[in-house]
C-alpha cells in the first residue's frame, strides 16, 4: 500500500499541465469582422497554449463540417472509400449550393464541404459502426441515433470543444488514433489548404445554426519545418449572419497565425 501511495505521489509531481498565454489583444481580429468567439493554438514543442477567450475554448458546440475529418477516416477504414479519388455520386437533387449539384471525388467533396455527399457516406457506414468508431476515437460528445445518423454533426445535441478539436488533430497527426497509416495519409492529402516554401496549412471549416445562433469553425494545423502547431477557431453571430461570417473563420485564424510568426 505504501508503495502504491509513493508511486502515485511521484506521478502527481511529474505531471505538469500545459501552460497558457492569454492574448486579450486578439479580440480586435473578431470585432473587425463583427463577430464574437475564441481562438486556441497548441504548440507541442513547448507544451503550451496561446489563447483568446480561453474559458470559451472549453465550451462545446456542434462540430458542423469539421466532423468531415473523422467521417472521412471512418469511410476509409470501413472500405466504403478507397482513396481520395473515390467517387461520391450526386443524388440528382438540386440544392442551393451549386457546388453540391454534381458528382464528386472524396477530395473534391471535402474541399467544397459537400453535406449530401457525407450524409450518404454516414448512411453507408451505418449506425452501429459509426457509434463504435466515434467511441474508439474519443471524439467529443456525439449523440448518434438511427434518426439522426446523417445529420448529428449539424443539428441536435452533439458537441465538441476547441480544446478537444486540438487534441483530436494532434492524435491524428501523431498516428495515435485507431486508423491505418495509409488512411491517415489520404486524409492529410485532402486536408492541405495552402502551402508556401516555409509552411503548410491543413484544415477544415464548419458552420451550424442552433437556437438562432450561427456557429463557425476553422480547425487544423500548420507544419513549419520540423515543427507543427494545432489551432481551433470558433466564432458566433446571431441570425442573420453578417456577410463577414463565412470568410472570417479563416481570415481571423490566418491573421493571428501570421502575427504569431507561424
Amino acid at each position: 500500500m505504501k508503495l502504491l501511495v509513493a508511486l502515485a505521489a511521484v506521478l502527481l509531481l511529474s505531471y505538469r499541465p500545459a501552460s497558457v498565454t492569454e492574448r486579450p489583444d486578439f479580440e480586435r481580429f473578431f470585432t473587425e469582422k463583427k463577430l464574437k468567439g475564441s481562438f486556441l493554438l497548441y504548440d507541442p514543442q513547448r507544451d503550451h497554449y496561446t489563447a483568446y477567450n480561453f474559458e470559451r475554448t472549453r465550451q462545446r458546440f456542434l462540430p458542423a463540417s469539421t466532423y468531415k475529418i473523422l467521417n472521412t477516416l471512418i469511410g476509409l477504414e470501413t472500405g466504403i472509400l478507397k482513396d481520395e479519388n473515390s467517387v461520391m455520386k450526386w443524388d440528382s437533387v438540386k440544392r442551393s449550393n451549386e457546388n453540391w449539384n454534381r458528382d464528386h471525388t472524396l477530395e473534391t467533396a471535402y474541399k467544397v464541404s459537400c453535406l449530401p455527399c457525407y450524409q450518404e457516406l454516414a448512411r453507408k457506414i451505418g449506425l452501429k459502426r459509426m457509434q463504435e468508431w466515434v467511441a474508439k476515437t474519443g471524439y467529443g460528445q456525439m449523440d448518434i441515433t438511427a434518426e439522426n445518423l446523417d445529420k448529428f454533426w449539424v443539428v441536435g445535441t452533439s458537441t465538441i470543444s476547441q480544446e478537444e478539436q486540438v487534441d483530436f488533430l494532434r492524435r491524428i497527426h501523431d498516428s495515435k488514433v485507431p486508423f491505418a497509416k495509409k488512411n491517415l495519409a489520404i486524409l492529410k492529402k485532402i486536408m492541405l489548404i495552402d502551402e508556401s516554401p516555409t509552411a503548410k496549412l491543413y484544415g477544415k471549416t464548419g458552420w451550424a445554426v442552433t437556437s438562432n445562433l450561427n456557429i463557425g469553425w476553422f480547425v487544423g494545423y500548420v507544419e513549419k519545418g520540423d515543427k507543427v502547431y494545432y489551432f481551433a477557431t470558433n466564432v458566433e453571430s446571431p441570425e442573420p449572419a453578417p456577410d463577414t461570417f463565412i470568410p472570417a473563420r479563416r481570415q481571423i485564424t490566418e491573421a493571428i497565425l501570421k502575427q504569431l510568426g507561424i
